[in-house]
C-alpha cells in the first residue's frame, strides 16, 4: 500500500525543480548542490535529537516532520520515490536488525 500523502508531498517537491528560487525554499533546496540538502539533513536530525532530550513532544513532531521533509527532498534529488523507502522496510520485516546490518555489510 503506498503512501498517498507522502508520494503527493514527494510530487510536489518535484515539481518545484524549475520554480524561482528566490520565491520558493523548496525550489532552492531543489536548485542546489546535493551538499546543501545533506546538511539540512543532519542539522533537522540533530534538532530531533536536541528535542527528544528536553522531552517537549510537539517539539519533536515538529522537528521529525522537518527531517522528513529534507529527506523527501533528498529523494527528489536522487530520483527515488517513497515506495523505494516502504519496500526496502517491507522487506527488512521479520529479520533481525543485527543480522539486517550484517548482511548489508557483506555485499
Amino acid at each position: 500500500m503506498k503512501d498517498e500523502f507522502l508520494e503527493h508531498l514527494l510530487a510536489t517537491i518535484k515539481s518545484k525543480k524549475s520554480e524561482n528560487p528566490e520565491k520558493s525554499y523548496t525550489a532552492k533546496l531543489q536548485q542546489s548542490d546535493i551538499s546543501e540538502t545533506l546538511k539540512k539533513i543532519e542539522e533537522e536530525a540533530f534538532e530531533v535529537i536536541d528535542a527528544v532530550k528536553l522531552k517537549n513532544k510537539s517539539n519533536i513532531v515538529h522537528e521529525v516532520a522537518d527531517l522528513w521533509f529534507h529527506c523527501l527532498v533528498l529523494l527528489a534529488k536522487k530520483n527515488l520515490t517513497v515506495e523505494d523507502i516502504t519496500n526496502e522496510l517491507k522487506n527488512r520485516q521479520g529479520i533481525s536488525g543485527i543480522e539486517e546490518k550484517l548482511n548489508r555489510v557483506k555485499k
